[in-house]
């Protein structure tokens, strides 16, 4: 397990330092995508907060490999404000290269009686085991904390999961609703890849997540499938879920090609 207290530890108020906890699947000098996604997250919750609106769309776009251990500089502004809809940017840069962007929509919050689902779905129950063994030493796979209801890494096709964080994303702060859910949702693709990881990569150019409403607890659930098209070209869709049902959608777009 990795021996990190946190995935960053914070610098100044835009510089961010990633630990080992960010090392991701692919190349042990890059970051696994979940995890700078969630600083992304965090910088489009703090610019010009309003606690009338609620941040209901993130979508991160990776320009690159996002180098581990490294300095990272990330900053955010409100691109478009509203009084019920306003759009949110982000920026992460290293050595003054951008390396991953990120746009949000805030949606005004409403106190009325809405209609609900009558039926909403419920999330498959939480495990009483986590997994000992996650298929990948140290980094990302052993900072997180991982209960599988079907599938595995080292399995082929779809598979649900619940997930939590085992240390904060910065260093003594309590991770935000919007935080967890960022820090997982990059690993559908990975959690529901119907390639073995040894031959092909099936690598995320982005990742969009939707959410209807803010998850309650630590834990959040991930039910995810792949879907590969015959000119290398996939995607990878995500069900999202707390303790009380679900909260939200994820997907990836997927670039498809033999090692």
């Amino acid at each position: 397990m990795s021996s990190a207290t946190s995935f960053y530890e914070q610098l100044d108020e835009t510089t961010f330092r990633a630990t080992e906890a960010t090392v991701g699947p692919w190349d042990a000098a890059s970051q696994h995508a979940g995890p700078p996604s969630a600083l992304l997250g965090r910088a489009l919750e703090l610019a010009d907060p309003r606690e009338e609106l609620m941040l209901a769309r993130v979508t991160t776009e990776i320009l690159g490999p996002v180098p581990t251990p490294a300095d990272l500089t990330v900053t955010a502004r409100v691109a478009r404000p509203g009084k019920r809809v306003e759009m949110v940017e982000a920026e992460m840069a290293h050595a003054g290269r951008p390396v991953m962007l990120a746009r949000g929509w805030r949606i005004a919050r409403v106190a009325a009686d809405l209609p609900v689902d009558d039926a909403p779905r419920q999330p498959p129950p939480l495990p009483a085991d986590s997994d000992p063994d996650p298929g990948n030493s140290g980094g990302y796979f052993t900072s997180m904390e991982w209960r599988w209801v079907n599938g595995h890494f080292t399995a082929l096709g779809p598979a649900t999961v619940w997930a939590r964080m085992r240390v904060p994303l910065v260093d003594g702060e309590e991770p935000s609703p919007w935080q967890r859910v960022l820090c997982l949702a990059d690993s559908a693709n990975g959690i529901s890849n119907r390639l073995p990881m040894a031959d092909w990569l099936f690598i995320n150019t982005e990742l969009t997540v939707h959410l209807f409403r803010e998850p309650v607890g630590d834990w959040v659930c991930m039910d995810a499938v792949s879907h590969a098209g015959t000119d290398g070209v996939g995607l990878a869709t995500s069900r999202l879920f707390d303790a009380q049902g679900q909260v939200g959608r994820g997907a990836q777009a997927l670039l498809i090609a033999e090692r």
